[in-house]
């Protein structure tokens, strides 16, 4: 897997950080899932951005690393949070807790490839090559093929949560692409923690507006919350900037066609989420353009 990416260090940790992240993006769908019946989604968020900055902040002032600089350095952050958090994730739980089922959420998120890979080259100039096009086309078959037979209320996909997931995906790729042009040589520790204080600002007032501020404290709630803002926000997101800034990001962006299959089993297991066959075929084809994309 370490071949998706151009890693300029070779150390093993470079070499299992690819895997690693698929593991723990894909456990993302089943917070979502876990915490649904027990917590409004922008309310669960808005306090998991809130506890997830303090933490990251906590790490860079004990670390002694540098802050963003000046308003621009703050500015970029917090657009990026803003894009990569804000929007992408308000989207997915809000989606899962209209009904979208978490693999059905992961696999349209799995869409990032696609569109990561038809604007990076006029926004940041980076070539892809026609093998890479190659590989994500199949993946998007494969997409499709998972997709097609739930689509609509009689196949058991919400179509407005779909549509909303979608667009969390949009926001997510914009916001790899921001984070890849803007924060080069920034730290990630104090980066990742203004992100999140950027998603805290966009999510908090969504979340007063709309919600009740239901939240009940149970047992997989609070499992679920110490999982987001410890393994999710702060390993993985750690994990995703640092991928973004040693590769290209389209070939980052084909890590995702990974997580639907392992989101899917895990779904499979703790909840009972089942796949029909011709979806199952479509997860096996989404894994192969990422062994395509790989090649490019």
């Amino acid at each position: 897997m370490s071949r998706l990416l151009p890693l300029s260090d070779a150390s093993w940790s470079a070499r299992l950080a690819p895997g690693l992240f698929v593991l723990i993006w894909a456990t993302g769908f089943i917070v979502a899932r876990l915490i649904a019946p027990h917590a409004e989604p922008l309310t669960f968020l808005s306090l998991r951005f809130v506890l997830s900055a303090m933490v990251l902040s906590g790490i860079g002032l004990a670390a002694g690393a540098t802050w963003p600089r000046g308003g621009t350095g703050w500015r970029d952050a917090i657009v990026a949070g803003i894009l990569i958090h804000g929007v992408y994730l308000d989207a997915v739980f809000w989606a899962v807790h209209r009904g979208l089922p978490a693999g059905i959420a992961a696999l349209v998120a799995s869409l990032q490839p696609l569109l990561t890979a038809a604007v990076a080259g006029p926004l940041l100039g980076e070539r892809v090559s026609s093998v890479r096009w190659l590989g994500i086309a199949v993946g998007l078959v494969g997409a499709g093929l998972v997709l097609a037979p739930r689509i609509g209320a009689s196949g058991g996909i919400p179509p407005v949560a779909l549509a909303v997931c979608f667009c969390g995906t949009v926001g997510i790729t914009l916001g790899t692409l921001w984070q890849k042009r803007k924060a080069v040589a920034v730290d990630l520790r104090t980066n990742a923690a203004a992100q999140f204080i950027g998603a805290a600002l966009f999510t908090l007032p969504l979340a007063l507006l709309t919600e009740s501020g239901a939240f009940d404290l149970s047992a997989p709630l609070l499992l679920g919350l110490a999982w987001a803002v410890l393994g999710l926000s702060v390993g993985g997101i750690l994990i995703l900037l640092g991928l973004i800034r040693r590769g290209a990001v389209a070939g980052v962006a084909a890590l995702f066609y990974l997580v639907p299959p392992v989101s899917a089993a895990m779904a499979f297991g703790l909840f009972g989420e089942t796949l029909a066959p011709v979806q199952l075929l479509g997860m096996v084809v989404a894994v192969a353009g990422v062994g395509i994309a790989s090649r490019g």
